[in-house]
């Protein structure tokens, strides 16, 4: 600090007085809540990264490997019934991969199939909620129970929403086969 900054500063520091011991008042504060660490969001493998938008006019639509073609085409006619939803409108992206994670998980664990996420409809190519659903479309093939989806109804929201199929448990596997080993006696 030069000579002239020193005489502005003791200038305009001249009437002030300093704080003393009984002119100083503490003002207490409300102690902090503990942050809760979501457990389940340790395991999100969930990227967000580079994403390619997908372009409005282009239907959201993913079967993997194996499945056969009459379940995606019976899922995109909406012919099997929805038995969970996820809503995923005007909520920003890492909150929707939380959610959509936690979801997908709970579904998985609970042995439910098929599922409708709600992710809005977007005006343009770079609206939010167009990349909420280009992320969405690249999250549901990262989980390796889902084995198809699609655009949805209008009725179940178009192409602001989409139906997903879940691998079968263990469970159902055995009761479809057990169903089938009837049949064939």
């Amino acid at each position: 600090m030069n000579s002239d900054d020193k005489a502005l500063f003791l200038d305009a520091m001249e009437d002030v007085t300093p704080f003393t011991q009984s002119t100083r008042r503490l003002v207490p504060t409300a102690p902090r809540p503990r942050q809760q660490i979501d457990t389940l969001q340790l395991d999100n493998f969930l990227t967000t990264g580079f994403l390619d938008v997908i372009a409005l006019d282009e239907p959201l639509l993913f079967k993997r490997e194996g499945l056969q073609s009459g379940v995606l085409e019976k899922l995109r006619q909406g012919k099997y019934a929805q038995q969970a939803s996820l809503n995923l409108l005007r909520q920003p992206v890492e909150q929707c991969r939380q959610q959509l994670f936690a979801f997908i998980q709970r579904c998985s664990e609970q042995s439910l199939r098929t599922l409708l996420i709600v992710h809005g409809k977007g005006r343009d190519d770079r609206s939010h909620a167009n990349i909420v659903r280009s992320y969405l479309a690249r999250w549901l093939t990262e989980f390796e129970q889902v084995q198809a989806f699609c655009s949805a109804l209008p009725h179940h929201g178009g192409s602001g929403a989409c139906y997903v199929a879940l691998k079968k448990s263990a469970e159902a596997k055995q009761e479809t086969w057990e169903q089938h080993a009837k049949r064939s006696r």
